[in-house]
């Protein structure tokens, strides 16, 4: 009985130490972690809020996302009213504007 004690403490010893290596790449950032934001992703419509800021600095301002955001994206990148803008309500319109927003 003491040896298949002995032999599952040991058991269970190495299967601990054997899954700590895998800790270390939950801590370290990825190269998923490092790259661009997925286009029309939450984190992507942030990215874009930072440097075209829709708000008035108090708090009030269109839904990040929602079309009015994406109506006063267009705006402050002078491309409202443009026929050549993708439907707002599309994928098409989120790569059109990251387009526009990386070549300036």
């Amino acid at each position: 009985m003491k040896v298949i004690k002995l032999i599952m403490i040991a058991s269970c010893s190495i299967a601990v130490v054997a899954c700590s290596s895998g800790v270390k790449s939950i801590v370290e950032p990825t190269a998923t972690e490092n790259a661009a934001p997925q286009i029309c992703s939450n984190e992507w419509f942030t990215k874009i809020e930072r440097e075209l800021v829709t708000g008035d600095g108090q708090g009030h301002g269109p839904d990040l996302g929602s079309l009015e955001w994406r109506s006063v994206i267009e705006f402050k990148l002078g491309i409202r009213g443009d026929s050549s803008v993708p439907a707002r309500d599309s994928a098409l319109w989120c790569d059109y504007i990251e387009k526009i927003y990386t070549a300036r």
